[in-house]
């Protein structure tokens, strides 16, 4: 078995993101790796209005999916649920969806659909530059606030500018629909509340629920580690 994580909304480098359980799983034999999503700058091109969209990102994810042989846990976090609908449809090594406070869009759907008329008051939205990202500020309160401090000094430099596009382009396909899924459900998220995410939830296979916040994989590794060994 292996493990692909897709990382969410305005941050790179997703490897760092998933280190703390990727470690844990390695010294059980599984391997992990996150792909470059685009959208973030991690594929040499700007974010921006003209710059690479979620296309490119599911194609990103796709051609990791499909580079192995391997039975696959595919882990989508947040924003990378969207990703992940349409990356993973019809990948045959896929075997599990790990759904972390994350969206399970329909056919037609986007990520503007499952959020409020405006934006978050954590996200610094640019209109004219076509990016949106993660206000600093907000970010251990928000997002980390069960995260070592070191942790969290850390993230702040993991952050990134994302082409605003991503928010309104549809999926065209479910992949949740054909695969066996989990909901992991962090009940101290602050980015995602709860309820929301037990809304999302109602279309996944099964719910695991974790006493977390928004990262659960940096504050909670053996717990992951243990739920996606599981699978």
């Amino acid at each position: 078995m292996r493990v692909v994580f897709v990382h969410g909304a305005c941050v790179r480098d997703g490897a760092w993101w998933w280190h703390r359980t990727a470690e844990l799983l390695e010294q059980r034999g599984v391997p992990s790796v996150a792909p470059a999503l685009p959208s973030c700058g991690e594929a040499g091109l700007p974010a921006g209005a003209a710059g690479p969209g979620l296309t490119e990102d599911i194609a990103a994810v796709r051609r990791v999916l499909l580079d192995s042989d391997e039975p696959t846990v595919v882990v989508a976090h947040s924003y990378g649920g969207i990703i992940t609908a349409e990356a993973a449809a019809g990948v045959g090594t896929v075997r599990h969806l790990v759904m972390v406070s994350s969206y399970l869009p329909e056919v037609g759907q986007s990520l503007s659909d499952f959020g409020d008329a405006g934006p978050a008051p954590f996200l610094d939205v640019d209109p004219d530059a076509g990016t949106f990202g993660v206000r600093p500020e907000f970010l251990a309160d928000t997002f980390l606030q069960d995260c070592e401090t070191e942790v969290q000094v850390q993230a702040a430099h993991h952050l990134a500018r994302q082409s605003v596009q991503v928010t309104g382009q549809p999926v065209r396909a479910a992949a949740w629909q054909q695969v066996p899924s989990t909901y992991l459900l962090c009940a101290q998220d602050r980015g995602t509340p709860p309820h929301l995410q037990r809304e999302f939830a109602r279309r996944a296979g099964s719910v695991v629920e974790l006493d977390a916040g928004h990262h659960p994989f940096l504050s909670r590794p053996a717990a992951v580690r243990d739920l996606l060994l599981s699978l």
